[in-house]
């Protein structure tokens, strides 16, 4: 009887291999990370010293390197409701963060109307998995399993302690799986690590987009102490936490690769890299390098990030691309990757990086791009940026030799100044008025 069923095993083991598709011929996965509060100057290739990022490096140098990348907003509910849905979220009234959960608006979150990537791609028979920081809706309705994500480990709120995230915990909530509260003993980045690694395990014989927002390096500053001893010769205590942070950030998605490569799914993976939102370097250390301003201003230190895009068989690597891009162009270019291209019912802002990725279109992605942050506001257009701060004077500069916005020359190019604002004035006059506020008055 045993030497049947060995027979029956050796007869359908081999079919049952031939019938799961070589990763080379299905779709491309899609893994999408992203960083939380980190400096535009801080990573190793975008200029950083002091804290190796072997991981993020290697991944930058592999792929495409973007210098003059942006986000839609320079604080993270807002951003993330633009990165998921290619959409300005201005256009439905998502302009601000909310207050913390259990004091938000109950209107806060994103509409059920507007469609994630994660719910266009489980459409095309994708597995979704999310591991991290949601920040979009704390409501029933408004969670990350009903807004296209099968798997979910993570919090809903904007902030979470790293440690001992105990089922019914306060710090922004209770970590969830699915919607149940969980007991989390680790570290919670490299928590969401493990988890990322463990859905690429699970899931490698079918399409899959796994998204994970990590929410290091954002405050609280909290590192473990093996990864503080990484660091002796930092003195000051709050620059080292923040290395270990983002140490930790490294290894994780270092974890993440090497999942990728061992399931021998790197080659046609799509993976996309970047952070949410300028370094807060006040209250962190974290460095935008030469550029002006912080997290929460639409100077470029505020809104100018890292984003790394690496697909191998599509996309040639080891390239740095000076063009403006956004992180709007995410939804566009991940359908267009999948066979699904973006329609213009879809209505979308961002566009298909690929033509541009692949050395096909040399032509800027973007004649422009705009932000409008409650009384802050900005506009780019080709390198000049009209920059409208809160309770100041607008301003222009020239970025293509003043990235540091220094020398203000709107005096001199009265002109071009006038034009950049009667475009944004349009473009602002097409938005909803924001939803909720936090006191974050709307220009005019």
């Amino acid at each position: 009887m045993r030497s049947s069923l060995l027979a029956v095993l050796c007869f359908l083991l081999p079919a049952a291999l031939a019938s799961a598709d070589p990763p080379e011929s299905r779709p491309p996965n899609i893994v999408l990370l992203l960083a939380d509060d980190l400096g535009w100057g801080e990573l190793g290739v975008q200029g950083g010293k002091d804290i190796p990022t072997p991981h993020l490096d290697a991944l930058a140098q592999s792929g495409v390197r973007f210098t003059q990348a942006y986000v839609t907003c320079p604080v993270c509910a807002p951003t993330r409701a633009g990165l998921l849905t290619g959409r300005y979220q201005q256009r439905f009234g998502f302009e601000n963060n909310p207050g913390p959960q259990g004091t938000a608006s109950g209107k806060f979150g994103l509409p059920r109307d507007q469609k994630t990537l994660a719910e266009r791609l489980r459409e095309r028979g994708y597995a979704t998995g999310m591991f991290g920081k949601w920040h979009l809706g704390y409501e029933e309705g408004l969670r990350p399993t009903e807004r296209g994500f099968d798997e979910f480990l993570g919090f809903l709120g904007g902030a979470h302690s790293y440690f001992a995230a105990r089922a019914g915990g306060k710090a922004g909530g209770s970590i969830l799986r699915g919607t149940e509260p969980v007991d989390e003993e680790r570290y919670l980045t490299d928590a969401l690590g493990r988890e990322a690694a463990q859905f690429v395990a699970r899931h490698r014989d079918e399409p899959f987009f796994l998204y994970v927002p990590f929410n290091a390096v954002h405050s609280p500053m909290q590192a473990p102490t093996e990864a503080l001893e990484r660091f002796p010769d930092i003195d000051d205590p709050r620059r080292q936490t923040f290395a270990a942070m983002l140490s930790a950030l490294d290894d994780s998605v270092g974890r993440v690769l090497a999942a990728l490569e061992k399931n021998g799914l790197s080659e046609n993976t799509l993976v996309i890299f970047l952070a949410d939102n300028g370094g807060p370097t006040p209250s962190t250390t974290s460095s935008n390098g030469i550029l002006r301003g912080t997290k929460a201003t639409v100077w470029e230190g505020g809104i100018r990030v890292p984003f790394f895009v690496r697909w191998p068989t599509k996309i040639p690597g080891g390239k740095v691309d000076d063009r403006p891009v956004i992180s709007l162009d995410v939804v566009p270019t991940v359908l267009a990757a999948v066979g699904a291209a973006a329609e213009k019912a879809d209505r979308l802002d961002g566009v298909d990086l690929l033509p541009h990725l692949s050395g096909g279109n040399d032509a800027r992605p973007h004649e422009r791009l705009y932000w409008r942050f409650g009384e802050q506001a900005a506009i780019r257009q080709g390198d000049w940026k009209l920059v409208m701060p809160r309770g100041g004077e607008a301003q222009l500069f020239d970025l293509a030799s003043d990235p540091g916005e220094t020398e203000d020359l709107f005096e001199e190019q009265p002109e071009i100044a006038a034009e950049l604002a009667e475009a944004w004035g349009d473009w602002s006059s097409e938005l909803m008025e924001p939803s909720w506020s936090r006191g974050n008055k709307r220009r005019r």
